[in-house]
């Protein structure tokens, strides 16, 4: 069983590749949360499990993070922009 953890940080448009942004800066939006996270994974079609007290490495604030269980057919980049594609469309 497959589990990837996806912060909030790898979708966020201001953050720098350096900072943890994983999508392209197009498929990025600003502020992104944990909630519209695992909605757009379970959009996809996964399990998604919000962790709330969990704070990125690379930040102060806790925003959070989601467990995708059973991932076990797609990559971890193909699952990230899929999700991204996801949560565009929920913002419009």
């Amino acid at each position: 069983m497959v589990e990837n953890v996806i912060w909030p940080a790898a979708f966020d448009a201001e953050c720098s590749r350096s900072d943890g942004r994983r999508v392209p800066r197009d498929l990025a939006i600003t502020d992104p949360t944990v909630d519209e996270i695992a909605k757009a994974v379970q959009q996809v079609g996964y399990d998604a499990v919000i962790e709330r007290d969990k704070t990125y490495p690379r930040e102060y604030e806790q925003r959070g993070r989601v467990v995708v269980k059973n991932a076990d057919d797609a990559t971890k980049t193909d699952l990230l922009g899929a999700v991204a594609a996801y949560m565009q469309a929920l913002r419009e």
